[in-house]
Formats: structure tokens, sequence, C-alpha cells
């Protein structure tokens, strides 16, 4: 995101006085493979059953016909009968093992249709007429290992990169990543369990600020999500965390990368630090990443440069919090010049061992890691491998039409899809960095593409930012759009006429919410500027249709929705505005259940959820733990 806000007293809206974010510099038609999901397995051989010489069962010869006919009729009974103890005794009574019955990472049972639905997901992008690369970007090139390829054509990824649905993502119990996890379309872990659906603030810990030049960076801006942690017993031996923490077998540890250069490290429950916060020196406005396998590794980028050099993203070692590895730093490879911030949160191929993150500078690094990690020892180390790909849009400029990348990528099977500062919609093959389909989503893009299967097809959610200047010194429509993750091709549009000045963008600077159980049907998506100059809307809008069900209407909000859920599938919504406020929504009808003032300045920053505790950071220097009750 170009703009930010700097100063921590012009965060603050008093009166009619609207607080000032700052600008950054200008800166510089075949078919593929069929992608199966990861969940889809085939049914096992069923072993014969044994039995003794000369028993009855030996003697009586069954017809084979009689036999099948048996068998079939018994699959349909169990089948039944397993969906039966799955509704009325939930999923502590259904193996993780089941063929029918799909159990998520988290724990959370997926169902006989969504698990139908998923295992029979046939996907192979391609492009139209519409969407075809070359019409919105001008060329791409490759470099491995600080060498650039002739013949792009000729790329193949070593090892075959593949993720499969966003459930399956990371063995650890927590939030790793960016909205969750590679679909980005879930920042909470567990269920929330709330009965009189009200707003708790529990505690709150200091953070600070960090000043470079004439820039101020203050607490927690966007995208700026926490991350949490449950770590196993035997991996927190090793670490760097006081002893209490270490022996807390229930603890669920707070990792958050702030903009005032440090990472803090925090009890969930209490907001008690867990460890010495770890002073990076840079500012982090997006948000960090764990490694997916439980390893204690974060991935996290600067977003600024700082008096201790310029930005760059870092491999940080949680055993000891020291940095094993950075990059991205004045990349000659890149076409935008010496700027080198990391907003995205990056995600791990696990199979492959990669790192997949892209950079402000519009370089997608494929960081090879060649990790060893020893629980028992409590040593870890990498060795990096670098292959980096970029491009260079059609009407790219300097100055407007920005090359690079801010928001975080959605990637599903060997697909990674991202929009850029630029106005493009990309779908990159990850094991041949070659373009499938581009398309043209008209603005400068801050928000994270979010995939979603629909009646067993995928799909994208996504919009933008109002960058002034380039479409309009006014007004200027922002769409909401539903993709066709496999064409590229677009299904609706749901337009908002968004005001923006320079410095505070209007539109969708968030991530859009998809809802799921009694939410299903629904997308949330908060859009700034709209209305009148300064106000905002959550959106509550119909996947299918793109009609819109329902806004909230309120001070404009940057930061991203979050749809909560308690166990029995009942859905609300939770989102934090610019003036402060943190509001807790009914999912389907809009009604406010709570409202809470959580800070005098804006939060920016995106909440996670883990059970019935949300978190989130302020610019007022506070991060703030949220009961929900």
């Amino acid at each position: 995101m170009e703009e930010r806000v700097k100063n921590k007293k012009s965060a603050r809206p008093t009166g009619n006085v609207m607080y000032v974010p700052e600008t950054k510099p200008e800166r510089n038609n075949e078919s593929k493979p069929v992608i199966k999901a990861k969940s889809e397995r085939k049914p096992e051989a069923t072993e014969k059953r044994k039995t003794k010489p000369g028993t009855r069962q030996e003697k009586k010869k069954i017809p084979v016909v009689q036999i099948m006919f048996l068998a079939e009729a018994f699959l349909i009974i169990l089948a039944f009968i397993i969906l039966f103890v799955v509704k009325t005794h939930g999923t502590d009574a259904v193996s993780a093992d089941s063929d029918e019955i799909a159990v998520s990472a988290d724990g959370d049972v997926v169902g006989m249709a969504q698990t139908e639905e998923l295992s029979e997901l046939d996907f192979s992008p391609h492009c139209t007429e519409q969407t075809i690369p070359s019409s919105l970007i001008e060329y791409t090139e490759i470099n491995i290992n600080g060498n650039t390829l002739n013949d792009i054509s000729e790329y193949r990824s070593a090892d075959v990169l593949s993720f499969g649905i966003g459930n399956d993502y990371s063995k650890l119990e927590g939030i790793v990543t960016f909205r969750g996890n590679n679909f980005r379309d879930d920042p909470t872990y567990g269920y929330a369990e709330m009965k009189d659906f009200q707003l708790k603030q529990e505690w709150s810990h200091q953070t600070g600020s960090l000043t470079y030049g004439d820039a101020c960076w203050t607490g927690s801006g966007w995208t700026g999500q926490p991350l949490m942690a449950k770590w196993p017993i035997d991996t927190k031996a090793a670490m760097n965390m006081y002893d209490w923490a270490k022996q807390d077998e229930d603890l669920v540890e707070v990792i958050y990368a702030c903009m005032d250069g440090y990472i803090y490290f925090l009890d969930l429950e209490t907001g008690k630090p867990t460890r010495d916060a770890f002073y990076l020196g840079y500012t982090c406005k997006g948000s960090g990443a764990l490694d997916p396998r439980g390893y204690p590794i974060m991935y996290v980028g600067a977003g600024y440069d700082s008096y201790e050099g310029t930005a760059r993203a870092f491999i940080i070692n949680l055993i000891d919090c020291s940095v094993m590895y950075t990059f991205g730093n004045n990349d000659e490879f890149s076409l935008r010049g010496s700027l080198s911030y990391f907003d995205s949160s990056a995600l791990v191929d696990v199979e492959t061992d990669t790192l997949i993150y892209p950079g402000e500078n519009g370089i997608l690094y494929l960081v090879k890691l060649n990790t060893s990690y020893d629980e028992a020892a409590g040593t870890l180390s990498i060795a990096p491998t670098v292959v980096k790909w970029h491009y260079n849009g059609i009407r790219s400029s300097m100055g407007s039409y920005w090359l690079g990348m801010e928001d975080s990528a959605a990637v599903y099977g060997g697909y990674l899809f991202i929009a850029d500062n630029g106005g493009n919609l990309m779908c990159i093959d990850l094991n041949t960095l070659q373009l499938v389909w581009v398309q043209d989503v008209l603005d400068d893009s801050n928000s994270t593409p979010v995939l979603s299967v629909e009646d067993g097809h995928l799909y994208l959610y996504v919009s933008t930012s109002f960058r002034l200047g380039w479409r309009s010194y006014d007004t200027a429509e922002v769409p909401i759009w539903k993709i066709d993750a496999e064409t590229g091709e677009i299904v609706w549009k749901t337009p908002y006429e968004c005001y923006t000045e320079d410095g505070v963008s209007g539109g969708v600077q968030s991530t859009i919410a998809t809802g799921r159980e009694e939410l299903s049907d629904y997308i949330y998506v908060t859009v700034a500027r709209t209305g009148e100059s300064y106000d905002g809307v959550l959106a509550c809008i119909n996947k299918k249709n793109g009609n819109v069900e329902w806004e909230h209407k309120a001070y404009y909000a940057w930061s991203s929705p979050v749809c909560v859920y308690n166990s029995d599938g009942s859905g609300k919504v939770l989102y934090c505005s610019c003036a402060g406020k943190m509001y807790l929504l009914d999912g389907k009808t809009g009604e406010v259940c709570d409202i809470l003032q959580l800070s005098d300045g804006a939060i920016e920053a995106s909440p996670a959820v883990y059970n019935n505790y949300a978190v989130v950071g302020t610019r007022d220097c506070e991060i703030c733990g949220i009961k929900l009750q």
C-alpha cells in the first residue's frame, strides 16, 4: 500500500479533522494438466474375510452378483449411519482417516457434501479471448541464482509445487499467515462459542514508533494481522521463551510484527510477554507468516527503509530469534528501481520446502529453503537457492500503474493468483512460471484475492483501491468482483462510487471475508470513502448474483472483516474502523450486536481470532486482546 498514516497524532479523527496517511514516493491457449485437490483419496481395497476350513461359510457358495449387491447396500447404510453420528455427536465420533468425512487441519469436520465437492474439483486454468496475458503484460523474465534465462519457455520447476484446499495448509494449531491459509479465507481458529454476543477488552500491550527521515511509523498498520501458535511442548523446549511459558501446555503465543521495528510475543489470554520482544529494526506494515509444518520459522518483510538499511524480506529462527537469511534489498532484477518493500504475507509449499514471496519491487521469489530441523536437538538451519520472476505491464510507468505486488498471493494446485499495483490480476503457473491469464482490475490493488469453491468450481473474490489521478481526480467506480479462477473471466461485479485524495485512499483496502456455515451464501467487504467523503460501509453481498443484502454504514475502514462462528454454525462478522472502533454484527441481518471503542486513533490492522479471543493492533501504539462473549 503506497500510503500509510505515519504520525500517531494525525491518525486521530477529531470532529471534522481527518488524519492524512503518508504517501510513499513514486517508484519505480493451451489447456493445462488437470490438478486434483490434495484431499482426494482412492478408496482402499477391503480385506478379505478369513474363515476356518470346513465351516459353513466356506462350503456355501454365494453368487458374485449377490455379493456385490449386499456390499453396495452395506456401504449406503454405513454412510447414513456416519452422517447421523456426526450430526448428533460432533467431530469426536469421526475418524480423521474416513474417506466419507473429512477433518480439516484445525479439527473441524468438513462434511460429506463439501468433501465430495472438493475431491471432484477438476481445475485446468486457461485464458480466453478476454484474458489473454499479452493484452496487459508486455513480457516476463526468469532469473535462477543470479542468471537470467534467454528463453523462459525452457523453465520447469525441479519439484512439482502443488497446494491443496485452505483447510489443509497448516499442521500447526493457530493462524500462520495473513487470512489463515493459501485460500486466504479464514483468519480464525476454532469456534468462538459466543452467548451474549458482546465484546470485552481483556488486555493491552504497549508498542512504539520508528522514525526514518521525515517518516514516523506508529503502532500497527495495514495489513498488520497478528499470528498465533499453540506450540508443542517439545518445540518450546529449545525456544528462548520464559520458563513459565514453556511449561504452560495450553499457551497460545501471539506473534506480532509491528511498525516500530519490534516483533512482540504475548500470551493470548493475558497479553503477558512470553519472551523478550525482538528488535528487527525495520517497519513491518504487512503481516508475517509462520512455517505451516510447525517448524519454528517466521517469514516477514520490511515495509520501509530504516537506519538499519534498505528494506528487505527476513527469515527468522524462532528458537533464538535470530535472522537466518534476508533477500530482496536493492535487487538488480527489479524493474522498479531500488524500491524493495515487502508487504505480502508468505506461503510455504510443504512438499517441496519452497517459500513463495511476492515483492513490491515487482519480483515473485521462489526460495528453495533446504531446511534442516532437529526438534530433539533444538537445531535449525536453511541453505536457500532462489528463483525470481518479474513482469512488465503494457501500461506500467514510474508515474502510474506501478509494477509491484503489495497484496498476498492465493494459491491452489500449482497456480498462484495475485493482483498488482498496476491494475493486473494474474494467474501464474508456479511450475513453469508462465502467465496463464490476466484480468484488468482497473486500479492499484491492496486487496488479497480470496479463493472459494462453489458447486465444484473455483472462484476468486477481489477488489481494488482508488488511486488519485489514474482514472479520476474526483470520484471513481470501484467494483467488487467475482472472478472465474479457471479463466479469469468476470462472473459479476458490484460497483461502489468512491472518493479519494492523495494519501487517504478510498475503495477497498481490505481483504474480502467469505462466509461459511450459515453464512455460506455471502461475502463481506469494507468499502472506504463511499457515500460521504469519509464514510464507509461493511457490505454483505450475495455470492450467487452480487446483490447487496445489507450494509453497515460507519466511519471508513481499511481493516479486513472476520467471520466468527459458534459450533452450531451461527455466524457473526467482526470488523474495525479507522475511527478506532470494533464492531460485532449479525452476519445474516447486519444487526449491530456490540461496539467497542478500542482506540482514540485509527485501526488499520486486521484482527485474527483464536477460539473466543480476538487480537488487533492500533495506530495508537497498543496491541489489544478482546474476548468474544
